[in-house]
């Protein structure tokens, strides 16, 4: 059927586009070195500009772009990462998992620097992961650490087949996010073609199938949680909410937010009902993050820990916005960077603008929910020291079920921030940044004036 002479006139077009982007992709896993610019924004652009002209034509066909998703990502199944090294830490604290060490006690360079190789490959990882990751605590949480392991059970001793067990963890969990984005959005009466606009974008594809970045994994479970909590499945909510926050720690940073939500559920008898339940919610998930902590837990391991979760306030910096206009402020007045004193103002106002949504906003439909933690994980980017690409991927996926374009337009031009691997010293250009940073605000504005909006529409309706 496929060779039809009628059927290829009739879909000419997206069968070449699908052609052009199986080629894009595959020139992108295997042919692409980092620091060649031309080529990694020539390439992502044309892969950008197909994967929106995919969804749009093909909206109606369901299948076929499931089908696309899952094409576009076993083109990756063989290549070693190229825009990242991290997976080489998550390789190394895998197999000490499995060689019986905790992972969360000791850096690599001490093993390293006392000739000692305690897994397979130690030396090799030890000197692919870099220097900063090297002479760090390990910041993974558990169920992260535990997919860690289960990845290097791959049969190989390669660094290959590790790869390509991390990747088959991660390929699972976005087509988990694909089949409960889904039904989400049916639940909500919006467009189920939405959920392509996360799954089938190349930003989602590139950092998660082709870097190995576990943020997809923690937003398969955040997403999961999302559906049964509108189903009015709390408990399960909270469970499977926590393994969301032992993946990644930032869906913590949506609790308060659900305030509202159990509060004026019109399903409950009575306030105290409603109370209980988010008292309820709030312990399960303290409880279950704890209870998947304690295999590792030790004194030890919570000073390591702190330690290593501190320094993304204090020491590092990458491709941050109001921070980096801050730190120039800081740099007229006292003459030096006053990261340490800035990240903890930061902190604290992210931490006052999230309590402030949660007393103050109308929380109490999923799409308000939703809208509410996309608003809070955007002004913890707008003011965060350090914003990697793939930590835009939580923006993304909320954004499916909600009027805001932002985080879209931002998985376009976050490619800008790969720029600073173009030189040695890996340097950013901050004419580079604020480029993209003045996209980005122009569109959050145009959503934020926005008028006419899914989430006004619907908030009468659910």
């Amino acid at each position: 059927m496929l060779l039809n002479p009628s059927f290829l006139k009739l879909h000419k077009i997206p069968i070449a586009f699908v052609i052009s982007s199986l080629l894009f992709y595959f020139s992108f896993a295997y042919s692409l070195q980092r620091a060649d610019s031309i080529k990694l924004i020539s390439l992502y652009v044309a892969l950008f500009f197909l994967f929106y002209k995919l969804v749009q034509i093909n909206k109606s066909n369901f299948k076929f772009l499931t089908v696309l998703a899952f094409l576009f990502r076993a083109v990756f199944i063989l290549a070693i990462p190229n825009l990242s090294q991290d997976f080489y830490r998550f390789i190394w604290d895998g197999r000490m998992i499995l060689e019986g060490f905790n992972p969360y006690l000791y850096t690599p360079d001490f093993f390293i620097s006392i000739n000692d190789f305690p897994i397979w490959q130690a030396k090799e990882l030890h000197e692919d992961m870099g220097s900063l990751s090297a002479n760090h605590y390990t910041n993974y949480p558990p169920l992260n650490q535990l997919c860690f392991a289960l990845a290097n059970l791959f049969p190989g001793k390669s660094v290959l087949s590790s790869v390509i067990g991390l990747r088959l963890i991660i390929i699972a969990a976005d087509f988990g996010t694909l089949y409960f984005g889904k039904k989400l959005l049916k639940k909500l009466k919006l467009p189920s073609y939405n959920i392509f606009w996360y799954v089938l974008n190349p930003f989602i594809i590139i950092e998660f199938t082709g870097n190995l970045h576990f943020e997809g994994v923690m937003i398969f479970f955040l997403v999961w949680s999302l559906y049964l909590l509108y189903c009015n499945k709390w408990m399960l909510a909270a469970l499977v909410f926590a393994c969301s926050v032992s993946v990644k720690l930032i869906p913590l940073l949506f609790l308060p937010l659900f305030w509202q939500w159990f509060l004026h559920n019109k399903k409950d008898a009575s306030t105290t009902l409603s109370m209980a339940k988010l008292i309820g919610f709030y312990v399960i998930v303290g409880l279950v993050v704890a209870l998947l902590f304690i295999p590792f837990y030790s004194q030890q391991f919570i000073i390591n820990y702190a330690e290593t979760v501190g320094l993304w306030f204090q020491n590092f910096e990458f491709n941050a916005s109001l921070y980096y206009v801050a730190r120039e402020i800081g740099y007229v007045y006292t003459g030096y960077n006053q990261i340490a004193i800035i990240g903890k103002y930061m902190a604290i106002f992210v931490i006052l603008f999230v309590i402030g949504l949660a007393l103050l906003r109308k929380n109490t439909s999923m799409v308000q929910l939703i809208s509410a933690m996309l608003l809070a994980l955007s002004f913890y980017y707008f003011t965060a020291t350090t914003v990697h690409p793939w930590y835009l991927a939580t923006l993304l996926i909320l954004s499916v079920f909600t009027k805001y374009k932002f985080p879209l337009v931002w998985s376009l031009v976050i490619i800008l921030s790969y720029l600073a691997y173009t030189n040695s010293n890996n340097t950013e250009n901050l004419w580079v940044i604020g480029l993209e940073y003045i996209i980005v605000y122009a569109v959050f504005l145009y959503d934020i004036l926005s008028k006419k909006s899914v989430e006004s529409k619907l908030s009468e309706n659910l």
